[in-house]
Order: structure tokens, then C-alpha cells, then sequence
């Protein structure tokens, strides 16, 4: 998969409406509550994509790194750090092999942006990274799908419009890999273009299982109220701890 195609101003243009402001404040009201965040602590956004969430902790008084693979985000990320008077030491890099080791309080990986590597392997790869990364006693913060819940209104096929513009997507899901594989068709000012990406899904018992292997010792599983993870809950928030 090419990741700089899936993610790039297409991405940001479709999704726009879902990532309101209200949103990402709620959003970063939960993750500094369950993360039991104080000013001052060091906080590394994995995968933070344009900074919504980065400069929302700073302007709350972490200290905070964003670090993604995408050059367009994180353009817009110090853009928007710059507006906001925010310092982010925003870093262009590979999750997979981070850069520092007992860096951090605090990591946090949001909206999911864990699962796209092309094997198990180099999934779990980015888990034993951030372990890496945390100094003892720190935590790791994991938002995505539950699948739980997602398989049972499964749409094999969803459209996105906006200004009469199309973001159309095939899906289906693999019960032997656990991979959900989507075909995007990108309709946009008058041309046409395809992606195909796969993500990693999960049950929280299979997730505890790989953040244990990664060194974690211990593994909670919350809804996106801060409310123990049910059958029902739509998105799984992961909590491990160092």
C-alpha cells in the first residue's frame, strides 16, 4: 500500500466534516483524562497526522512530539501550532522505528492510525517501538474500530460526498487475517483516481495479547465516553501501561 496516496489532501478535503473542532476538543478531553495527564508531562502523538489533537495537549500545557510519515500533515500540523502559539517539535518519521527510548510519559495513537502495515509483524513492530519509547510507568493510548461491534452493521461499500465531489469505498473483511481491505475511488474537480489499503482489526482480547508480548504489563479497554468497552461501543480506546 502506498501510504502517501491514502493520506494526503484528499484524505484531510473528505474528512473534514467528521473532524470538526467541537470534535477534536472532545476528543482531546477524553484521551488527557483517561491518560490521567498533567501539565508539563512529555507526550508523543504517534501517527498525529495535521496536529489536532498535538496542539490541542500543548495548548492544555504538555510538553508534546508529533511524529508521522506524511510531509502535507505535518506541514499543516506546524501551521496550525503556529496559529494557535503552541510549541510541537513535529518530526517526519516511521513508526515502526522511533527514535528515542524512555522518551516519554505518554503516547498517544488516534482515529485509527494503527493497523496499515502490510503483515502482523510489522504491526506489532510499532507496539515494541513505543514501549521502547516510554520511560517506566508510562502509557500507551490506542483508539480504533471495535470490531466487535463494527462486523455486525458491516457495509461492504460506502460513499462520502462533498461539493458534488465522491470518495467511494469497497470493503471487505478477511475472518482468517483479520484485515479489512478497501478499494477507494477518488472523485474529485474531474478526475478519477484509485487506492487500495488494508487495515488490521481487532477484538480487545487479541490486542491485549500483542501489547503484552510488547512488554505491557497490564491492558484496559474503555468506549469513546471513558466508559468500559461493551459489545455495543463503537470505537475501542485502549489503555497500556509500562
Amino acid at each position: 500500500m502506498d501510504r502517501e496516496q491514502l493520506f494526503d489532501e484528499d484524505y484531510l478535503y473528505f474528512y473534514e466534516d467528521l473532524l470538526t473542532d467541537e470534535q477534536s476538543d472532545t476528543e482531546t478531553e477524553l484521551i488527557w483524562r483517561l491518560l490521567e495527564l498533567e501539565p508539563g508531562m512529555e507526550v508523543l502523538d504517534l501517527a498525529c497526522g495535521h496536529g489536532r489533537i498535538a496542539n490541542r495537549l500543548a495548548e492544555r500545557g504538555a510538553r508534546v512530539t508529533g511524529l508521522d510519515a506524511t510531509p502535507l500533515f505535518l506541514e499543516r500540523a506546524r501551521a496550525d501550532a503556529e496559529a494557535r502559539g503552541v510549541d510541537v517539535d513535529y518530526v517526519e518519521g516511521d513508526m515502526r522505528e522511533l527514535p528515542w527510548e524512555s522518551r516519554f510519559e505518554r503516547i498517544v495513537n488516534w482515529f485509527t492510525a494503527f493497523g496499515y502495515f502490510d503483515d502482523d509483524e510489522e504491526d506489532r513492530r510499532v507496539l515494541h517501538a513505543a514501549h521502547r519509547a516510554l520511560r517506566p510507568g508510562g502509557r500507551l493510548l490506542i483508539e480504533n474500530n471495535n470490531t466487535a461491534e463494527l462486523l455486525g452493521r458491516w457495509q461492504p461499500s460506502a460513499v462520502v460526498e462533498r461539493d458534488g465531489n465522491l470518495m467511494i469505498d469497497r470493503s471487505r473483511f478477511d475472518p482468517v487475517s483479520g484485515r479489512a481491505t478497501t478499494e477507494r475511488v477518488i472523485v474529485r474537480d474531474g478526475t478519477t483516481r484509485r487506492v487500495r489499503f488494508s487495515v488490521r482489526m481487532f477484538v480487545a482480547v487479541e490486542l491485549g495479547a500483542w501489547l503484552r508480548d510488547a512488554g505491557f504489563s497490564a491492558v484496559d479497554f474503555f468506549d469513546r465516553q471513558g466508559e468500559p468497552l461493551t459489545v455495543e461501543s463503537r470505537r475501542m480506546v485502549t489503555v497500556a501501561r509500562r
